[in-house]
């Protein structure tokens, strides 16, 4: 698709959610205006006047563009996504459209590393169980002890992460530094070997889950990734073992996850995704034994908007110079 000039492009900027991390700061939009004085830069606050400026927008920044939407943006060239996980575009007429899409991957995987290590050690040594005791005022010591799950360590233990991105291998190298043994999951079984000591392709999925004492899903949302765990995975971990999603809600069965914590196969887990999202407050989630549930915030950090707005500023740079964009999004796998 032919590119633009900054002097002939309109980019417009519109995501709006409930929570207001989400939502692109004025900062961005000042930024491109700065770089780019001859753009026209649309910074829209909710979705109210989206349709009247997507008519002439060259380049849209957001989270989602329904159909209906796409069929009216007559010039758009380009899609950028703020979110990593774009399965929200990925419906035909967009795939056929020849619009270029990328996201930000990579500038969530830093923070979502470290939130899942703090959910690994946060199993191990129980730190749920000592706050509830320390809202009752309790030196809890031998109760934490006397739990069916003793307090842990992690070095020497399995990880195995299921999913070797961004978000996987930043996580394997702070596993590493505790001196897990990190195994990965990939699609084809490829990946970089100094990150992990063995690496399984998808379709021996069940044979890495009997070995493994921690497992984190962080794989993409596709449709092959739907309810990836669900009833026959959690059967195949080894008992005792702990379950860790930052990935989509989707890729979990929450039902099967709740029989296996009720019947004690799995000694805990942690979730910091849900599907969906909010978690209701019926959800059988909330009082299910030994999860920890964080309300997806391992994404979330103070530098997250300078980040997202590093990472727009460079591919702009590449598209007014005719360059390759980095961060392309594989439009035939969804990622």
């Amino acid at each position: 698709m032919k590119r633009t000039k900054p002097d002939e492009t309109k980019l417009t900027i519109c995501v709006w959610h409930p929570f207001t991390e989400w939502r692109p700061k004025a900062e961005m939009a000042e930024a491109m205006r700065r770089r780019w004085p001859e753009m026209r830069v649309v910074h829209l606050p909710d979705y109210a006047r989206l349709p009247e400026e997507l008519l002439d927008t060259d380049i849209f920044v957001g989270y989602s563009l329904r159909a209906e939407q796409l069929k009216s943006a007559k010039k758009l060239k380009w899609i950028h996504s703020t979110a990593t996980g774009v399965a929200q575009l990925m419906y035909p007429e967009l795939r056929d459209s020849g619009v270029t899409v990328t996201n930000p991957r990579g500038i969530f995987s830093v923070s979502m590393a470290e939130h899942t290590m703090g959910l690994l050690l946060a199993m191990a040594r129980n730190f749920p169980g000592s706050v509830r005791y320390q809202d009752k005022a309790h030196w809890a010591q031998q109760e934490l002890w006397d739990e069916p799950q003793h307090l842990k360590e992690l070095n020497g233990r399995v990880l195995l992460i299921v999913g070797l991105g961004s978000i996987g291998k930043e996580l394997a190298a702070r596993a590493a530094a505790f001196q897990m043994r990190v195994w990965g999951v990939t699609r084809s079984g490829g990946g970089d070997r100094k990150l992990a000591e063995r690496i399984f392709p998808a379709g021996e999925l069940h044979e890495a889950l009997a070995e493994a004492d921690y497992v984190v899903v962080a794989a993409p949302e596709t449709a092959e990734t739907k309810h990836l765990f669900g009833t026959a995975e959690f059967a195949r971990m080894k008992a005792g073992a702990a379950f860790v999603n930052v990935s989509r809600g989707s890729l979990v069965d929450h039902v099967a996850l709740v029989g296996a914590l009720e019947s004690g196969k799995l000694c805990g887990a942690a979730l910091d995704v849900t599907d969906p999202e909010p978690l209701p407050a019926e959800s059988p989630l909330w009082h299910a034994p030994r999860l920890l549930i964080t309300p997806h915030t391992s994404a979330i950090s103070d530098r997250l908007w300078p980040r997202q707005t590093a990472v727009l500023l460079d591919l702009l740079e590449k598209w007014f110079a005719g360059e390759e964009l980095f961060n392309r999004v594989d439009l035939s796998r969804g990622y």
